[in-house]
């Protein structure tokens, strides 16, 4: 099996080589593991170390370079393309800040592999088990709280109770049926809109709970203005996607998801 750590980078210097090296040490993974880090051009010399990691550890590491139109989901989606280029039969999507810990990766493998109806794990911070930082304030913990819970499930009716979360591990067959050019937002919201296009399209989503744990470094990007950006735009999304049905998978991956996405288990030969 392939695995694609797709992790995007503005501004993680302090972080990109402590998280690229905990992923390469993740124990428990029997699969081939890749880390490609999506840099926006940042000015902080991200790019640079990034490149330093994938000369130390080729086959392991590689960089994407991107120059012009920045921003989170246009780097997670030529992300995604690229994995997929690799040929990426799953596909991480994590921080660069250890808000989401590698640890938790072997256990989203673990699911695809024994549980082949399963499309999608989200790591979340809203299921039973699911824990945000202790050190957030009260008001931070409600709007991401209401955000959640009650705003874009309400809007979306999501099934996923984490419809932000950004920490998933999606099945290339999910992301091929998908289509990721249907896929328009470029900020935050663009985690709502893969979550609300892929249950619109008939995928299962299975949610693990996880502790998410604040920046250790660096200052977070989730300013007022993007929030509010996210807010509207999540009106926009339901819009642009609301008539989709299973049908609307590309390609034709309605009939054969199924058998295809099977993941070989350990000692197994794919048939």
């Amino acid at each position: 099996m392939n695995l694609v750590v797709v992790i995007p980078t503005y501004n993680e210097a302090d972080n990109i080589e402590a998280i690229t090296a905990e992923v390469l040490a993740l124990p428990e993974i029997d699969c081939h593991r890749h880390i490609l880090i999506v840099d926006d051009d940042s000015p902080d010399g991200t790019g640079d170390i990034a490149e330093a990691l994938a000369k130390r550890n080729p086959g392991k590491v590689s960089v994407l370079h991107r120059y012009q139109d920045h921003g989170l989901g246009r780097a997670y989606l030529d992300g995604f393309r690229r994995a997929l280029e690799m040929g990426a039969d799953v596909v991480v999507q994590m921080d660069a800040d250890f808000s989401h810990s590698p640890l938790y990766i072997p256990i989203f493998i673990d699911i695809l592999r024994h549980q082949p109806e399963v499309d999608v794990v989200v790591g979340s911070r809203y299921v039973e088990g699911g824990r945000l930082d202790q050190h957030w304030s009260w008001w931070r913990r409600f709007l991401s709280w209401w955000a959640n819970a009650i705003y874009t499930r309400f809007i979306l009716h999501l099934d996923v109770k984490d419809g932000t979360a950004g920490f998933k591990a999606w099945r290339r067959s999910t992301l091929e049926g998908i289509g990721l050019d249907r896929i328009k937002s470029n900020g935050y919201v663009f985690q709502v809109e893969m979550a609300y296009v892929a249950e619109r399209l008939g995928y299962k989503a299975v949610e693990v709970p996880i502790y998410f744990e604040d920046r250790r470094i660096g200052r977070s990007k989730m300013s007022v203005p993007v929030k509010i950006e996210a807010a509207i735009r999540t009106w926009q999304i339901r819009v642009r996607h609301r008539r989709l049905t299973p049908h609307d998978r590309v390609g034709g991956v309605l009939e054969a998801s199924a058998s295809d996405a099977m993941i070989p288990a350990s000692g197994e030969k794919a048939v």
